[in-house]
């Protein structure tokens, strides 16, 4: 009998390669997204279905699992994938840009892990992958928000796992590093509804320069699906899986730093001497490459 595997988020970047991997293999897909409508690729594999899911709506997350256990009977892996970055000064957001942060990343996530318990309860086994980041155990400048929710997913499946061991359930947590994806477009909020403008003049040259090193040197969402798919497949008890050169060595950095002296260098590679000068290698870099 083939496995099954739920994933959120597949319209695009991590979710739709995960799906791709995990179908290859010949396992069941359910590659659950908001607008399945709009989908052209995953619809026409076989074992493959794409249900509605919208994570921050709770009925949509009930019906993609019984439209999921009606066609495969159960489910063995979920993936949970979705998620976007509120991006820049914490005083430039609202409100609701704040709590739609914390609704996709945080609580929708919670969301798909308590409707899919009780199925890996009564099967007495199943396997939560939760797509966190390095930025759920570092900090960078202007991701004050976007830390809190991954910091917040970090200490949510850390503790989760001691809840759910004794029913045979495991989680597991992936922890990219900057991912070639829509992230940096459709998936990323930076507007500024609050009308604070005393960030701009340091904000925005951060905010370019981390797109120009996105751009040269982010991990392809084919390998953090590659990893998702050894973590899905490794008996062993392991709970994080860092994707990318920047996350294992931003991650190493943090833990062998004293607070001040990573604050000092966050300091240094973020002051516009810095940032002028990483600027200037990155459009080289950019020719270069070109």
């Amino acid at each position: 009998m083939n496995k099954t595997v739920l994933i959120t988020g597949c319209s695009s970047g991590i979710g739709r390669e995960t799906a791709l991997r995990f179908q290859c293999e010949g396992w069941n897909v359910i590659a659950t997204m908001r607008t399945p409508t709009n989908e052209q690729e995953l619809v026409e594999l076989p074992n493959v279905i794409c249900p509605a899911l919208d994570v921050t709506q709770e009925a949509t997350i009930r019906r993609a699992i019984a439209e999921a256990l009606a066609k495969f009977g159960q489910i063995d892996v979920v993936v949970n994938n979705a998620g976007y970055g509120l991006i820049g000064p914490f005083e430039t957001f609202s409100a609701d840009q704040i709590n739609r942060q914390f609704q996709t990343n945080v609580l929708g996530l919670m969301s798909v892990t308590r409707e899919m318990l009780p199925h890996f309860r009564r099967q007495r086994s199943g396997l939560f992958i939760n797509v966190a980041s390095f930025a759920g155990r570092s900090i960078f400048p202007l991701y004050s928000v976007y830390h809190a929710s991954k910091w917040a997913v970090e200490g949510f499946c850390d503790s989760l796992q001691y809840e759910v061991s004794s029913h045979g359930i495991q989680v597991k947590i992936i922890e990219p590093g900057l991912v070639k994806t829509e992230f940096w477009g459709r998936s990323t909020d930076r507007e500024n509804r609050t009308g604070v403008n005393d960030y701009d003049e340091k904000s925005r040259p951060v905010l370019d320069l981390i797109d120009d090193v996105a751009g040269l040197f982010a991990t392809k969402p084919c390998d953090v699906a590659e990893t998702i798919w050894k973590a899905a497949n490794d008996s062993s008890n392991r709970l994080r899986y860092i994707v990318g050169v920047d996350a294992h060595a931003t991650l190493l950095a943090r833990k062998v730093l004293t607070d001040g002296l990573y604050r000092s260098i966050m300091k240094t590679a973020f002051s516009r001497p810095s940032v002028s000068m990483l600027q200037k290698v990155s459009e080289k870099l950019k020719k270069a490459v070109n």
